[in-house]
């Protein structure tokens, strides 16, 4: 029985150090009980304050959040992904050695995105319809497509920062992939207002182009239009993010080259 007990002491110790070593898993310990603390409670602070009659127009609101965040964060996933994938088989070095040039590999997980999301968004604005009587395209109208750019341009300005971690740190950053959406996801009014949030957390919301998209979305449903403002911040943070994105993903990039690190990414 005791050599048992110093058995299990002794593998509890091992996982325990793998977080003295690794950052990301110390951080995830408390990273996603706290997004979900945040996400969840500023949505029944949301609730509590409706009035019976707005309930109606709050559910549809929150499945079309819910189709709209999915957009979000699978067009993120797909750039990433992509590029994890890669390190995951040990390809990135037949791909470093191949006529491949490193916008044509970043432009191919755009694409990929965008086709794999688009499929995944048809499936559940059918479901949505037929289990909840809710038509993606009746509610919004044509504002669905420049709604959508705007997070096809976020997502993929996600992931192009994602991948560079990935690519300069390897494993060691992969938790990241899918902690970054979520970290933001609480900022982006995805489910609640934007009013809902405290004051100090509405600044740094409106600093993200997602916030423009979803208080955009929610406007419609509720006014049947959407003042051009939404739009016009969401592309031009866009626009920004993606700028910013694609220059970190340069510099990343090289200086993972120049430490020698980009050839070894798959086989540490």
């Amino acid at each position: 029985m005791t050599r048992s007990l110093e058995r299990i002491l002794g593998m509890v110790l091992r996982y325990s150090y793998l977080h003295k070593r690794s950052l990301p898993r110390t951080f995830e310990i408390i990273f996603w009980p706290v997004m979900e603390l945040l996400v969840w409670g500023f949505v029944s602070v949301y609730l509590t304050h409706l009035s019976p009659d707005k309930f109606t127009q709050a559910a549809t609101a929150l499945i079309n959040a819910m189709i709209f965040w999915d957009i979000l964060y699978r067009s993120q996933q797909g750039v990433s992904i992509s590029f994890i994938e890669d390190i995951w088989t040990q390809n990135i070095v037949n791909l470093l050695v191949s006529p491949l040039k490193i916008w044509e590999w970043v432009v191919s997980t755009f694409l990929y995105s965008m086709m794999k999301t688009t499929l995944i968004t048809v499936i559940l604005a059918v479901l949505a319809y037929f289990f909840y009587k809710f038509s993606l395209i009746g509610s919004l109208h044509f504002y669905l497509i420049p709604l959508m750019i705007n997070l096809f341009l976020f997502g993929w300005s996600l992931g192009i920062f994602t991948s560079s971690l990935v690519i300069r740190w390897g494993h060691a950053a992969e938790a990241l992939i899918w902690g970054v959406p979520f970290l933001i996801q609480p900022l982006s009014a995805i489910f609640y207002p934007l009013s809902v949030l405290p004051p100090w957390l509405q600044l740094i919301s409106k600093t993200l182009p997602s916030t423009y998209v979803f208080e955009g979305m929610r406007s419609i449903l509720l006014t049947h239009q959407i003042h051009p403002h939404f739009i016009l911040m969401a592309f031009g943070l866009n626009l920004v993010y993606f700028i910013l994105a694609s220059l970190f993903f340069q510099w990343m990039y090289g200086q993972a080259r120049r430490s020698g690190r980009l050839g070894r990414l798959g086989t540490d």
